[in-house]
């Protein structure tokens, strides 16, 4: 099969691997939707020859950390209970060692054992045909879900839910939500699902525009205007309840935190910029900051039945769409960060 990897210097290559075989506890999936996540991008970015921290991979690594498709192999030791050949599922995209007490509740991600797999970084993605994986790292797709909403699901809008529910989020609560690239996005549309009244920072109209046909009751401009006068003015001088920085950059963190009003809450989830907070604006103001790192496989589940239950149209973020020997230009517009979410569909 064909498979896209990173070639450094903000291009991509093709390798042709076999076919993947399930081993113990393994099984293999049919791709039906890759999503392409802005993390993508440090790759992308990357210098040729980049090495990952924490990677220990030899070889080229096929992309693709937003995987959602069909079961169509299964190995020995796998259970019908854990995966029957059709079973529609996503991926959690980590695996650990299996027993240490991270593990054990579902955050692979964290294990404190030993190094976590981290598909389509350290071990082959979805961006192929075909996909092996632990039958552990599979999440069922509700019914009623397209395998577009399920690769979202994997990373960027699961990883929003995961941050709006320790934020606490509630009918009658403002929340600013700050960078509305494709977590951003998701993360407007996700609470206002939940009730609350959304105001959208970007400097995007492009998206800003989506934000708003997503949910947002308000939205600002970054790049015209002070932000946190603009959310002061449109909370009566008192301030967002809780705010969720999405962008990474350091200058919206500081936003966010300056945006909530006494005893409110700020969730970081945007990887990478310099911290530019204030450590007196948090203490006088008794606010609660917490960094967001992803999710559990529990919460991904959670994620998926909160958006099927409520019937959200979570594949509304994606703007482009493209086969996979369209890569080159995928990447290529998801670098100007300026629309939704791309993903890679499979016939």
């Amino acid at each position: 099969m064909k498979g896209l990897i990173f070639g450094g210097d903000r291009t991509v290559d093709y390798v042709e691997v076999p076919d993947p075989a399930p081993e113990l506890g393994e099984v293999v999936l049919e791709m039906k939707a890759s999503g392409i996540c802005g993390s993508d991008l440090h790759m992308y970015r990357g210098p040729k020859g980049m090495r990952l921290l924490g990677v220990t991979a030899t070889g080229p690594i096929i992309a693709g950390h937003e995987p959602c498709g069909v079961v169509v192999a299964v190995g020995p030791g796998v259970t019908p209970r854990q995966a029957r050949i059709g079973d529609r599922v996503m991926v959690h995209h980590y695996w650990g060692c299996g027993t240490c007490s991270h593990c054990r509740t579902g955050w692979a991600q964290m294990c404190d054992r030993e190094p976590p797999t981290v598909y389509g970084i350290g071990a082959h993605g979805g961006h192929a045909r075909y996909l092996k994986v632990p039958a552990g790292t599979l999440v069922p797709l509700p019914d009623g879900l397209s395998f577009e909403a399920g690769a979202a699901i994997s990373c960027g809008t699961g990883t929003s839910y995961a941050a709006l529910r320790r934020l606490g989020i509630g009918g009658g609560d403002t929340v600013a939500v700050f960078g509305q690239g494709p977590v951003g996005l998701a993360a407007t549309q996700l609470a206002a699902a939940m009730g609350a009244r959304v105001v959208a920072i970007d400097v995007s109209a492009e998206r800003l525009a989506l934000a708003q046909s997503l949910g947002a009751a308000d939205i600002v401009s970054a790049g015209e205007g002070d932000p946190v006068a603009a959310i002061q003015a449109l909370t009566h001088g008192k301030g967002a309840d809780h705010a969720l920085e999405a962008s990474g950059a350091g200058s919206a963190r500081a936003a966010a935190v300056k945006s909530v009003r006494a005893w409110g809450s700020v969730a970081f989830v945007g990887v990478g910029g310099e911290p530019t907070v204030e450590i007196g604006a948090i203490m006088r103001r008794q606010i609660t900051v917490f960094g967001s790192w992803t999710f559990s496989n529990v919460g991904q589940g959670d994620c998926a039945r909160f958006i099927a239950d409520r019937n959200i149209a979570a594949d509304r973020i994606f703007t482009d769409r493209w086969r996979l020997d369209e890569g080159a230009e995928a990447y290529r517009k998801v670098d100007e960060q300026k629309g939704g979410k791309g993903v890679f569909l499979f016939a």
